[in-house]
Formats: C-alpha cells, sequence, structure tokens
C-alpha cells in the first residue's frame, strides 16, 4: 500500500511525505515552478543557470565538494534539472538519514552563496556548446522544434540559454530570480521511501519555516495561430539525419491526454509498436524510433524523433505520416488496444518500486495540480475506447499542427521531396463536418 501524507506550512510549502515500506532507499526530491520560460527576455537560461549555481555552495556548506560530500555521507548522489517550465533538486538517500538530507536542501534553497559565477559559466557554455556544430548553428532538434511551435515566446527558446545570455548573466540577476520564483508558495517537498511523515513534517517546519516570498509573477501565454505544416531544415555534417515530427499538441488539464499517453505506446514503445515495426523491421531504415510528450499549462508538444540516412529521409517521412494519419481515420483494433493497455498497467505497476517515479507522480503532480493516483491513471486509461484514439489522433495530428525539423545531411531536391510529401498530408488529411 502507498501512503500519501501532505502538510502545508503556513508559509505555503507543500510537504508531501510518500510511504513506500517495502523499499530500502528513499527519495528527496524539492519542485519549483520555474523553468525556461520564465526567464526574463535578454537572460535566456537564467532559471537553469540560477539551478547550478545552487551547488556552488551555502552559508553552512562553502564549497561544492563539502555540499557533495555532505549528501554522500548519508547514502546520497545529489542532482538536478531544469526543464520548461520546472525545476528539480533531487537525491537518493537512506530512509535513516532523510531528516538530514531535507536540512541539506533547506541550506542550498535557503541559503546559497550564488559564488563561482564565472566557473559557472564556463560550464554552461560547455554544456549550451554541446547543441551547437562546428558553424555555430544549433543542431538541437528540440530547440529548433520550439522554435517552430511557440515563436517570440521563452517557451521557443533553449533552457540552457544562449552563449550570449549566459555570458552576460550577472550576480543581481541571480538574487532577483532566487528572489522572485525560489519562494515556498512556488515549491513542492517531497519525500518518498520506508520514511517516518511525522518525523519529516515536524523537521520541514524547522528546516523551511523561515522561507519567505511573494507569489512569483504569472507567465506570457504561448502562441497557438499555426494554420499548415511548417519544417526546417538545418545542414550538419554526419552520416545521418536526426528527424522531429513535433506535433502542436494539448495542455495539462486536457483529458486527452490520458489517450495521448496510449497513442505514443501505439507508435513508438515496445517491439511491436507500429514505427519500429514499419521502420525498423519492415524497411530497415532507423535503428530507434522514440516519441515524447510535453504539456504545460495552456499548450503541448507530442514528438517523434528518428535518425536515419539522407537517401532515406522521404520515406521516413512519408512513413510516419501514414501512420499518424491512418490513426486518426481507422478504428484501432480491439486486440492491438487492449494489448498496449495491458503494457501500461504493467508500467505503472512497475512504478511502485521507484522512488524517483513515486516523487514525480506526488510531488510534481501536486505542483502542477494534475496529481492522479495510479489506480485512477488504469481507471482513465481502462476507458479509453478505439474511437477516444481515433479522436484524439485526429485532433493531435491534424496538419495544421505539424512542425518537421530535420538536421543533417538534405540533398535540394529532398527537401522539395519533403515539402510535397507535407503538403500531400495537409490534402489528404479528413475534414470533418
Amino acid at each position: 500500500m502507498i501512503r500519501c501524507s501532505k502538510k502545508t506550512l503556513s508559509n505555503g510549502l507543500r510537504i508531501m511525505a510518500v510511504q513506500l515500506p517495502h523499499l530500502h532507499s528513499a527519495e528527496i526530491a524539492i519542485y519549483l515552478k520555474v523553468g525556461g520560460r520564465n526567464d526574463p527576455p535578454g537572460k535566456e537560461g537564467l532559471s537553469h543557470f540560477l539551478e547550478h549555481m545552487l551547488f556552488r555552495g551555502t552559508a553552512d556548506y562553502p564549497t561544492t565538494l563539502e555540499l557533495e560530500t555532505a549528501f554522500e555521507i548519508l547514502g546520497g548522489s545529489v542532482n538536478a534539472a531544469t526543464d520548461a517550465d520546472s525545476t528539480c533538486f533531487y537525491t537518493r538517500i537512506h530512509p535513516r538519514h532523510a531528516v538530514e538530507g531535507l536540512g541539506i536542501f533547506a541550506s542550498m534553497l535557503l541559503r546559497p552563496t550564488l559564488g563561482g559565477i564565472e566557473t559557472e559559466k564556463r560550464i554552461i557554455t560547455e554544456e549550451a556548446l554541446e547543441d551547437s556544430n562546428e558553424n555555430g548553428d544549433d543542431i538541437n532538434t528540440d530547440n529548433l522544434a520550439s522554435k517552430l511551435l511557440w515563436p517570440d515566446n521563452p517557451l521557443g527558446m533553449p533552457t540552457v540559454g544562449t552563449l550570449r545570455s549566459i555570458a552576460e548573466f550577472t550576480d543581481q540577476d541571480l538574487k532577483d530570480h532566487l528572489l522572485r520564483y525560489y519562494v515556498p508558495s512556488n515549491a513542492v517537498v517531497t519525500v518518498t521511501g520506508d520514511i517516518d511523515p511525522d518525523e519529516l513534517f515536524s523537521a520541514g517546519e524547522r528546516f523551511f519555516d523561515s522561507w519567505e516570498g511573494s507569489p512569483p509573477p504569472a507567465t506570457s501565454p504561448a502562441p497557438s495561430d499555426q494554420h499548415e505544416p511548417q519544417s526546417l531544415f538545418v545542414k550538419d555534417t554526419d552520416s545521418q539525419t536526426a528527424l522531429q515530427f513535433a506535433f502542436r499538441s494539448f495542455s495539462r488539464p486536457d483529458r486527452r491526454i490520458t489517450a495521448s499517453r496510449l497513442i505514443r505506446r501505439i507508435l513508438c514503445a515496445g517491439g511491436s509498436s507500429r514505427l519500429l515495426m514499419s521502420l525498423r523491421e519492415g524497411l530497415g531504415i532507423a535503428y530507434s524510433v522514440s516519441a515524447g510528450i510535453s504539456a504545460y499549462d495552456e499548450t503541448g508538444c507530442f514528438s517523434i524523433d528518428l535518425a536515419t540516412a539522407p537517401e532515406n529521409l522521404p520515406l521516413a517521412v512519408a512513413e510516419v505520416l501514414k501512420e499518424t494519419q491512418r490513426l486518426a481515420v481507422d478504428l484501432l483494433d480491439g486486440e492491438e488496444l487492449e494489448r498496449v493497455k495491458r503494457s501500461y498497467f504493467f508500467d505503472l505497476e512497475y512504478s511502485w518500486d521507484s522512488t524517483y517515479e513515486m516523487g514525480v507522480r506526488y510531488g510534481w503532480g501536486e505542483l502542477m495540480e494534475v496529481f492522479t493516483t495510479l489506480e485512477q491513471d488504469q481507471e482513465e486509461s481502462a476507458s479509453v475506447t478505439a474511437e477516444d484514439i481515433r479522436n484524439t489522433a485526429y485532433d493531435l495530428f491534424a496538419p495544421h499542427n505539424l512542425n518537421l525539423v530535420a538536421v543533417g545531411p538534405a540533398a535540394a531536391s529532398t527537401k522539395q521531396e519533403i515539402s510535397k510529401l507535407l503538403q500531400k498530408y495537409q490534402q489528404e488529411f479528413p475534414v470533418r463536418t
């Protein structure tokens, strides 16, 4: 049995204690609703940079070495991640030392020194350079697709920032961003594992009760006025061309998200999925195909990624679009739908053994106001019908939602052929009255 207890402190900080008594490790995760879309204009990457800076020392652990060592002697290994609209600090830790680990995180969030900014600039610059080729062109398909999806909006900018913005960050930028977004009402602390909730709540009050701050400002809505397929080709010297099909998708609260999860599995999850059977087993033109769902407050993206030899690009594009249109037109076979659901249910059960996944479910879900239990996920997914899949696919894979990014070698004739395929997709996609 999973038992979750919640306590909200007087300053608005929410603490979630998720009991998993069958496990031998615990996980502490602190989620904040701040990410790339909260970066001020001209200071792209500031949220990500600030996340890194919190590892450079605190008033209690003045150096990175002392901070990292403090976690390690408790059985932990601290890490963090920043995406478009959230930041997470997390560590696996021995259950007996969860309270002590919570205290170290409090030191990071409430008493960072923010020293060593020039060293961190060099580190993040190296990270940003991983997304560029020798000509300085951005070759990260996620970044490029985001620019097509959400132009002139922070969601369309790379989370890591640009070389120029990274170089221009100041100490005051960090302090201002910390005061604006690292506030208790904008955060959720989650501890999962074989833990004592009362002990953690008491420790949480002791460590975080002095944390103060006003609710952060609202974000600017992302544009959603695309009317036709868009494509972007970036030349790069490689033996393969990376493809991403980025379909403008649904927001977090949208009920079609459940059907979208099953559609992702139908297309790309497991050896029997449609695109793996077609592109790899049938045609032999791709080694792997993956799909992902990104959902935000007001918009989202359903992406399909693969890499193939340049001469195979038109065939790969045609096959993917054939499958997306087929899902939007034909009713799914009942046996295929049940197989996909069954696989999804097993994965949900496997997550009981993961402190990380339970932390995401309870902590991130609480932060984004989309929390559901495993049982609720199972019930919602079980109720999805073949008609639901077709209707959701029709809305999702409509031509005006399509953005295609190709990074790598591509001849002019290939680009023209793909342009014709996109036009054909738009012309032949059924129109409902």
